[in-house]
């Protein structure tokens, strides 16, 4: 607890000091040390109470440091956390104006049942479960601006899982930005420079997007704990 993961650490430093204020918020369901009611509680539909419960942390965390612009929120997360950033911007589009989903898995009945069945149980008991928890099922709701990205050798959460969210943004008439990397596989390692190029190129859509406003004196904010 109140510590950030060492593969994103790094990255994430880079993009508070170009001015964005950069948070992390364990929901339930994340390994956290409280317990098995709190690791369960996701338990039959990954994603509504993921999205619920940002929304609630954001919110407080707003009201604690006033110096946040609620109305200049942006959010980013790879594999599930592309699919906790789709149904962010799907679900809650008057809090959330920007996101970056890398490898998400839109449609969750689609991806390997190794994992998915392990919180889900199958498609053909828990059916209300795979419903409510797909991001798919949510696009129409999209307003703000939105990046997918991905690697066309994925082996992980096939493209054909991304693809279909794809097209049903097209059907709907939502513009968004689609970025594919040729032959990566799901953590878009292989090749030259690809590491860097995608966290450059995440950094960009947020600089672009959602440009950072003016550095804040802490000592003058009610945010300095």
């Amino acid at each position: 607890l109140n510590e950030w993961g060492a593969a994103q650490i790094d990255f994430h430093r880079v993009v508070a000091e170009l001015g964005f204020v950069v948070a992390s918020i364990d929901n339930r369901g994340t390994p956290c040390p409280k317990g098995a009611a709190w690791r369960r509680a996701i338990f039959g539909s990954l994603g509504p109470l993921s999205t619920e419960e940002q929304e609630a942390g954001l919110k407080a965390l707003a009201k604690q440091c006033t110096f946040i612009d609620t109305d200049r929120v942006g959010i980013w997360g790879w594999s599930g956390g592309g699919s906790n950033t789709l149904n962010a911007l799907f679900r809650k589009p008057d809090s959330y104006h920007v996101g970056i989903a890398v490898v998400p898995k839109p449609q969750p009945h689609l991806y390997n049942a190794w994992f998915q069945e392990i919180f889900m149980r199958t498609r053909e008991v828990n059916p209300d479960g795979y419903e409510r928890s797909a991001p798919i099922h949510f696009a129409e709701g999209l307003k703000g601006k939105l990046l997918i990205i991905t690697g066309s050798g994925e082996t992980n959460t096939h493209i054909q899982i991304i693809e279909g969210l794809v097209d049903r943004l097209i059907s709907l008439g939502k513009p968004f930005d689609y970025m594919v990397y040729p032959n990566r596989d799901h953590g878009l390692r292989e090749g030259d420079g690809t590491l860097v190029h995608v966290r450059m190129h995440i950094l960009r859509y947020l600089i672009n997007n959602l440009p950072p406003g003016p550095r804040v004196d802490m000592s003058k904010t009610n945010g300095t704990n």
